[in-house]
Order: C-alpha cells, then structure tokens, then sequence
C-alpha cells in the first residue's frame, strides 16, 4: 500500500540591523592588557598635558612633548584595536595572528620605554625644577609601568603569531 505525501517548504529571510559585542575578548588576557594600557594612557596623557609648559622655551618642552607623542599615538592605537577586536569576532581571531600587532607591540614598548626614560633622566636632572615636577615624574612612572605592560603584550603577540 503506497501513500502519497506533500512536503511544503517556506523560506524566510530576514535582515536584521542588531550590534553585537564581543565582551568576551575583554575576558581574555589581551583584551585585559589593552584595558589597562588604555587606562594607564589615559592617565599619562591627562598628566602630561595638562602640566606641560608651553610658553617655555623650545628646548625644555622636548622631552615632555616626545613622551606626550608617543603617548597619545599607543592610546589612539591600542583603543583602536580593543575597539575593533570587540565589534568584530573575526576580527578578535584574525588580527592576534597577524604580524601587525606583533610589530605595533614591540614598537609601542620600545618607544614608551625611550620616552619614558628620556623624561624621567630630563626630571631628575638637578638644574631642572619646577612646581610640577611630582606630577611629571609621576607620569614618567605610569609610562614605564605601561611600557611594561607593552612588553607583555608583545610577548603574547609574538606567541599567538607563531602559532598561526
């Protein structure tokens, strides 16, 4: 006894304009580092800008404004980053492995370092005083304390890097 049956198929599609967040990169050990480097860079930034002379003659600015550079250029990149690997999940897989953020790493630390470095022998150098000088050297602090965090960073890059 054979049995006639109809199948019926409906197809739907829908669009849909929903954001989504990868909050669970910010539970990761990358994502975390970039939050404090972001919150460490936000503080130096803040201090160094804030208390930097700008009516002072040319050659007493450099170091804060090399240290202030350098700074501003790893917040601005590094908050691009976090903000890219979280909107993103392809994004959060694909740029770890890249050779880009294992060079940004490197280069971000070697730099902080340096400049960090530069300000701080700048501020202790005993001609060299002025009412800010707490607060600038503990800038330089932050910024070798975020150099730091950088050479983390770069060490977990170079690891992820290999790995392909």
């Amino acid at each position: 006894m054979s049995t006639q049956v109809t199948v019926h198929r409906m197809v739907t599609t829908t669009t849909t304009s929903a954001f989504l967040v990868n909050v669970g990169y910010l539970k990761t050990f990358p994502g975390i580092l970039k939050i404090f480097q972001i919150l460490l860079g936000c503080v130096v930034v803040g201090i160094t800008g804030h208390y930097i002379h700008w009516t002072t003659r040319s050659q007493m600015m450099v170091p804060e404004l090399f240290f202030l550079l350098i700074a501003t250029t790893c917040l601005i990149t590094t908050s691009l980053l976090l903000f890219s690997c979280m909107c993103s999940i392809a994004t959060a897989s694909i740029i770890p492995k890249t050779l880009f953020e294992t060079l940004y790493h490197i280069a971000a630390s070697l730099l902080y370092f340096a400049s960090a470095l530069y300000l701080l022998i700048f501020l202790t150098n005993k001609t060299y005083r002025d009412n800010f000088y707490v607060a600038k050297t503990a800038a330089s602090a932050l910024g070798l304390v975020n150099c730091a965090l950088y050479v983390l960073s770069s060490v977990y890059s170079v690891r992820t890097f290999r790995r392909g």
